[in-house]
Formats: structure tokens, C-alpha cells, sequence
């Protein structure tokens, strides 16, 4: 008897997954698989795009966009700036709030 041998049309994650679990009820730090799917169904997505997209949102939300700077200015930093400005036409302020 010939085995069939199906030939998987997608391609292997690029590194190794993590389990997901979902909750028996939706929390503000989980969801049910009723709501993923019902969330995937109104979208017109796989469960899988579904959790990419809010996993997408969720870093832009929280992730910065831009490299952290160097911190304060040094003292040396802001006598520079100070020197370079025309004098009593602007103040310096220490702090923006």
C-alpha cells in the first residue's frame, strides 16, 4: 500500500514558537479562542494574523521608535549652548515642565 506523502505549502517558522494559551474567559491580559476567532472571522484573518496584529499594535503602543539618547546634557554641553546665543534675547530653561 503507497503512503501519500503531503508536501506542506508553508514555510517553517523562522525560530521556535511559544505555546499559547488561551483564557477560559476574556481578562485584561487574555482572551478566549471564541473571541480569537470570532476577532479572526470579522476581520477576514487566520487566529494566527489575528495575534500578530495585536501583538503589532500592542509594540507600537508601548516600544519606543527612536534610539535612546545620551541622557542629560553635561555642564560643559549646556555652557555652549549658553555661549551661542545672542545675549538677553532668550532665556534657558532647565527643565521643560
Amino acid at each position: 500500500m503507497a503512503t501519500k506523502h503531503s508536501a506542506s505549502k508553508r514555510k517553517r517558522p523562522a525560530g521556535s514558537g511559544i505555546p499559547l494559551r488561551y483564557r477560559e474567559t476574556d481578562t485584561a491580559y487574555g482572551v478566549s479562542r471564541r473571541t480569537a476567532t470570532r476577532l479572526a472571522k470579522v476581520l477576514g484573518l487566520s487566529e494566527t494574523q489575528v495575534i500578530h496584529v495585536a501583538l503589532t499594535q500592542f509594540a507600537r503602543q508601548n516600544l519606543p521608535r527612536y534610539q535612546p539618547d545620551e541622557g542629560p546634557l553635561t555642564a560643559e554641553q549646556k555652557d555652549a549652548i549658553r555661549k551661542l546665543q545672542p545675549p538677553k534675547r532668550m532665556t534657558v530653561k532647565e527643565s521643560l515642565f
